[in-house]
């Protein structure tokens, strides 16, 4: 008789500048980059050190090593409304996009008292598209062309999470 499938594991831990080379590596991984906008170092220094911000390391797998990063924004903000602001995970495909946001979702309800929480996502990012959804992202609208590309414009979808949902 064969273990049931264990749940995907995933944590956060707060990243220290000293990370900051991976999270540029992330950023710059031909497979991550079609669907984010690249910081440069100094804006992750800022989202570091800013108090309405909050940037992890998501660490995962065997040994917890590192397997990509997040941030939220928005965490003093006075209506409640916290972003998730950015998502990148190298590795893709064992269920720990869907732990961070089930993370997230109750750090930001939970911890941060936030009323609603939201993001917006490329519309060309099918995967994440379908892992919002599941997990209960309304879409609220769409920014049309938003977003320059190496080959035109994307737009960007605008999805929520709210409180009482």
């Amino acid at each position: 008789m064969s273990a049931a499938p264990q749940p995907a594991q995933a944590r956060l831990r707060p990243t220290m500048l000293s990370d900051l080379d991976f999270v540029l590596t992330v950023e710059q991984d031909p497979a991550c980059r079609p669907y984010i906008t690249p910081w440069e170092r100094t804006q992750h220094e800022g989202a570091v050190r800013f108090p309405d911000f909050r940037h992890f390391i998501v660490e995962a797998g065997v040994g917890w090593h590192a397997v990509g990063f997040v941030i939220l924004q928005g965490c003093r903000n006075p209506h409640g409304s916290v972003e998730l602001k950015r998502m990148v995970l190298q590795e893709k495909g064992h269920g720990w996009g869907r732990e961070c946001v089930r993370l997230l979702a109750d750090m930001a309800f939970r911890d941060l008292g936030a009323h609603r929480f939201w993001l917006d996502v490329k519309s060309r990012n099918a995967r994440a598209l379908a892992l919002y959804r599941s997990e209960g992202f309304v879409e609220e609208g769409r920014l049309r062309e938003a977003v320059r590309t190496d080959d035109g414009y994307d737009s960007l979808i605008v999805m929520s999470l709210l409180a009482p949902e």
